[in-house]
């Protein structure tokens, strides 16, 4: 186990026992990522420093059931984004709102060409405008698959649809993408 590693656990112990500077500390440590997380589904900056707010009083009150199978730094970031997912579906309920920027960036060598330096960042800047017309759950699907790096597996539990139709999503979604790029090229 490396260093930080132990560092982590030994405050997490500290945590579990009430230390409110050991809370701080952790909340130091991740409240950026966790952060940039939630703004990616939420796209608000005040919406998701709320869900990370959130996201870190549920893992602190939740921290007994951390079983350690996964880094505390992926188990939080399951909470995020589910809680984000959550907030946006709520206030897609209260009003019609879509996920306009959700994609920072898109990982996909079919959509982007990765050898050309200066060309390759008008190319991403052009995936991430095109990805704001696309449907909601093709957003969100694409972004937790290759910004994220979850597998289809997670992406199915986290957006409550089956194996096959999380595949089948992100299969259409990418291939929307493709086919508005190829149009608006």
């Amino acid at each position: 186990m490396s260093h930080q590693n132990e560092h982590i656990d030994a405050l997490l112990q500290s945590c579990l026992k009430g230390k409110q500077s050991a809370q701080l500390e952790i909340y130091n440590r991740y409240y950026k990522a966790m952060y940039n997380t939630a703004f990616r589904i939420v796209k608000d900056s005040a919406e998701a420093e709320d869900v990370m707010q959130e996201s870190f009083l549920n893992a602190f009150t939740k921290l007994h059931t951390f079983k350690a199978e996964v880094t505390f730094g992926a188990w939080l970031k399951r909470i995020v984004i589910n809680n984000s997912i959550h907030h946006y579906k709520k206030q897609q309920k209260m009003r019609a709102v879509d996920l306009d920027e959700i994609m920072y960036k898109v990982e996909d060598n079919d959509a982007v060409d990765l050898n050309q330096n200066g060309y390759t960042e008008l190319k991403a800047q052009k995936v991430m405008e095109t990805m704001k017309s696309l449907k909601d759950n093709y957003r969100v699907s694409l972004t937790l698959h290759l910004v994220e790096g979850y597998d289809y597996e997670e992406i199915s539990e986290i957006m409550d649809i089956s194996y096959a139709n999380c595949r089948t999503t992100i299969s259409r979604a990418k291939e929307s993408l493709r086919k508005k790029l190829t149009i608006n090229a």
